[in-house]
């Protein structure tokens, strides 16, 4: 249904004031036209100005209070439609947002937040909450139920992948509930598209609601909820995926409490956090510069500096001579200030870290990034050719030593090799490190082939990697369990090589699609949950009694029995 087809009923802003309280079949019909209008003009001022929130905010609040009518011909539909309506119009326009917040919308959506129907509505209504609390002038209106609005958001961003897989992923085909699957696929597609789809919903649901959150953190409200020690062990946990990758998960509810004070040193002291921050800044995630950026807050705030420095400094070390990322120049350059910013301390005496791995990581950044450049630029012309010519004799007894079998040997050469080479052979350099980090993957010590390809990565090009590595560190990755780390590399590697061949018939090579399908198996949404063993035998997690004594599966049961009718 288009707009000029509803624009023919007469008195539109009479028929949204009336719909509340009329009983009518076709209720379902004109919502999913107006959805559909919302969703391709949300700039679009003339329903906002008919009464279409407040329209859609008594339907919601109809829908959580009389169950009998919620359950008559296809009215279950109608909260879905109606916050997605809401979510729509406020996205873009504030002053759609202060009309809505005027409209009394806030408390129908916090009903269907707190799960009063099932999960589909908590997706839109956690996206239409966001939305108005994203604007300056409509996020009071929100604020106001600022401890529940949290509360709600962590308990859903924890648990809302469980959720779905017991109440739909892991359901059969034929008994789940009918709606949800019409909704999905619109009533169009298989099974396949169906799961499909309810990943995607299922991260969109855990991804809005922490977006939620963010809007509140950003503003440094509620920090000790959102602080909590269990709340950050799960939040490293929490990403996008390949099915929502325009979001960046639980590393950017990170990256906002490392803003503040009292969010850095919550992080300081979790050593998830830290040990997911070190991972991505050493990985192709597509968030990468948000973990560097986290890390060196944590490095410049003294109260956090040595609670973090023992963990953050040997990864930081190997990314000190990445040039740039993303839109960010020089970060190399502002890692080594941060890393190096009290080193004469430890130099001379003065402090003592409880890490030698740290203090030794800390030794090579100065003696790379400034006693070797010192070295380097007094050096002749002709010490420099004879220095090439040497790295170039070091690297080919390496490779033959790499070749016939003496791999510890081969290392001890391209060390050598790397000690020699000047700063400024950035290629020769990047072989050394990645032919390094080829013989540690035989000798099963996947973090220094990290280290190594890392740093061979930061010397090449952020537009075309040294694919070799890519390669390398994704194998790296597989053997320290990091699957999403891994597949990362992996697609970078594959979109890299297809880049090279310039063919539109370029082949994967069956070594990479088959540790994609190994990765994609083990970073699938579900794969955790899937494997537990806590349901029920029709697949359905038990009746829970919520934090307002509601049954949150009653809707549900309810349904299921009515299942024929939708």
């Amino acid at each position: 249904m288009n707009k000029t087809c509803l624009s023919k009923k007469p008195n539109f802003a009479r028929c949204f004031r009336e719909m509340p309280q009329r009983d009518d079949q076709e209720h379902v019909l004109v919502l999913r036209g107006i959805w559909n209008i919302a969703m391709t003009q949300p700039d679009d001022p003339e329903f906002p100005s008919l009464g279409i929130f407040e329209c859609m905010g008594k339907l919601i609040q109809r829908a959580v209070k009389d169950r009998q009518w919620l359950l008559r011909d296809q009215n279950i539909y109608i909260p879905y439609y109606a916050a997605h309506i809401i979510g729509s119009y406020t996205m873009n326009k504030v002053q759609f947002a202060e009309k809505a917040v005027n409209s009394s919308v806030v408390l129908p959506l916090i009903e269907l937040l707190r799960g009063k129907i099932s999960w589909v509505e908590q997706r839109v209504a956690v996206r239409s909450l966001g939305h108005l609390a994203s604007h300056a002038t409509t996020f009071e209106a929100i604020a106001e139920h600022e401890v529940e609005i949290i509360k709600l958001a962590m308990e859903i961003s924890c648990n809302c992948i469980k959720t779905v897989y017991r109440r739909f992923v892991g359901v059969k085909d034929s008994k789940r509930v009918k709606y949800h699957s019409d909704l999905l696929t619109t009533g169009l597609g298989d099974l396949e598209i169906e799961n499909r789809k309810a990943e995607e919903w299922a991260s969109q649901l855990q991804c809005w609601s922490l977006y939620l959150l963010n809007c509140f953190a950003c503003k440094g409200r509620s920090l000790n909820l959102i602080c909590n020690k269990h709340f950050l062990k799960e939040l490293c946990g929490m990403w996008g995926g390949l099915a929502n990758c325009a979001s960046p998960g639980g590393i950017g509810c990170i990256r906002t409490l490392c803003d503040f004070k009292a969010g850095r040193e919550s992080l300081a002291n979790s050593k998830e956090v830290m040990e997911i921050l070190c991972n991505t800044s050493r990985s192709s995630d597509d968030w990468q510069y948000m973990a560097i950026d986290c890390l060196l807050l944590l490095l410049k705030d003294t109260d956090t500096r040595y609670i973090v420095i023992h963990t953050a400094a040997s990864s930081l070390a190997d990314l000190v001579e990445l040039r740039s990322l993303k839109e960010r120049k020089k970060v190399g350059e502002a890692i080594t200030q941060a890393l190096l910013q009290d080193y004469h301390k430890i130099k001379y005496g003065d402090l003592k870290l409880s890490s030698q791995d740290a203090e030794r990581a800390l030794k090579e950044t100065w003696d790379l990034m400034v006693e070797r450049r010192k070295r380097e630029e007094l050096m002749s012309e002709e010490e420099l050719k004879e220095r090439k010519d040497l790295v170039g004799m070091l690297k080919q007894e390496g490779n033959k030593k790499f070749w016939s079998g003496q791999i510890e040997k081969a290392v001890t050469t391209y060390t050598k090799a790397l000690d020699l080479c000047p700063l400024k052979m950035r290629k020769e350099r990047i072989v050394l490190y990645s032919n390094r980090g080829q013989s540690y993957l035989l000798l099963h010590n996947a973090e220094a082939v990290i280290s190594d390809t890392t740093r061979a990565l930061c010397l090449s090009s952020t537009a075309s990697p040294h694919r070799k590595s890519l390669w390398r560190r994704a194998q790296a990755y597989d053997m320290k369990g990091l699957a999403k780390e891994s597949l990362m590399d992996c697609l970078m590697f594959i979109h890299g090589r297809m880049k090279a061949e310039k063919t539109k018939h370029a082949k994967i090579p069956y070594f990479a699609a088959r540790m994609i399908h190994k990765q994609m198996n083990a970073t699938w949404l579900f794969s955790t949950v899937a494997k537990s063993k806590n349901k029920d035998d029709a697949g359905v997690e038990k009746p829970r009694v919520g934090e307002h004594g509601e049954d949150l599966c009653q809707v549900t049961e309810e349904i299921k029995e009515r299942n024929g009718e939708w």
